[in-house]
């Protein structure tokens, strides 16, 4: 028979700080691609530098970051991309069905967006079928503020949250575009009782969209918008939002099972 050896409260409270603290550490290393040396990862993280030093070393050692120069800047490694990837194709090969469907039922365009701070990143859509249709190239960024997908994003952040992350005044993309904080928090708390967000026409003339947001397996929020031509607009937007809400509860159900 062997000894099992049990961790203590406090070895498990170590533990859990450690793995904390190095999620700190690459949450900081991804909001700079370009990587960052340990006095500054110190300096953002609000770790000591003796700290960020031992944990780097041991995120050196598999691969999760790797040198990014000669002078000591590090920088995500190969290792922790791979994760992400294939956590990202993942999300998206259990989604895609789900997405092609609302647009075969809508009869619309569906897109896919993660969020890169503070703008959204495209990374899958179906298109739909109509002639005329509004079509995003996937690898494309827009901003928060003035999207459907976005403001569905803002809307799960607390107020405080929204204006750290992207301030109080916005520039104008459409005569339609909200530039004051003000006006935005409160269109985030109707977005918060309805669980959709609208674009009417505030990114880009002509196009409205209805847009929803949710966080995958991993915590990582998702954006999934519908892009409409405005003037097919107003007769499809009730349909589209009680879609999309069907929609996020079909995810939100497929990320709770995995």
């Amino acid at each position: 028979m062997t000894d099992q050896v049990s961790e203590s409260p406090t070895q498990d409270r170590n533990g859990v700080q450690v793995i904390a603290r190095a999620a700190a550490i690459l949450r900081t290393l991804e909001e700079d691609v370009s990587g960052l040396s340990l006095g500054q990862i110190a300096q953002r993280t609000g770790l000591a530098r003796s700290t960020v030093q031992r944990i780097v070393a041991a995120l050196h050692s598999e691969k999760f970051v790797i040198a990014a120069s000669p002078t000591g800047r590090v920088m995500l490694g190969p290792a922790l991309l791979r994760l992400a990837g294939a956590v990202r194709s993942d999300f998206l090969e259990f989604a895609k069905p789900i997405l092609a469907k609302l647009s075969q039922e809508l009869k619309e365009t569906v897109d896919l967006a993660a969020i890169r701070k503070d703008r959204l990143l495209f990374v899958d859509q179906v298109i739909g079928p109509q002639r005329l249709r509004t079509v995003s190239a996937v690898g494309e960024t827009f901003p928060l503020y003035c999207t459907a997908n976005g403001k569905a994003y803002l809307a799960m952040l607390d107020n405080r949250n929204v204006e750290r992350l992207i301030g109080k005044t916005y520039d104008a993309r459409t005569e339609n575009t909200i530039t004051t904080s003000a006006k935005l928090l409160a269109e985030l708390d109707q977005i918060r009782k309805d669980g959709v967000a609208f674009d009417m026409e505030e990114h880009t003339p002509g196009i409205s969209a209805v847009g929803i947001a949710l966080m995958d397996a991993l915590g990582n929020p998702i954006a999934i918008s519908v892009p409409v031509p405005t003037q097919r607009f107003d007769e499809a937007r009730e349909l589209i939002a009680e879609r999309l809400l069907e929609t996020k509860h079909a995810l939100l159900d497929l990320v709770e099972s995995r």
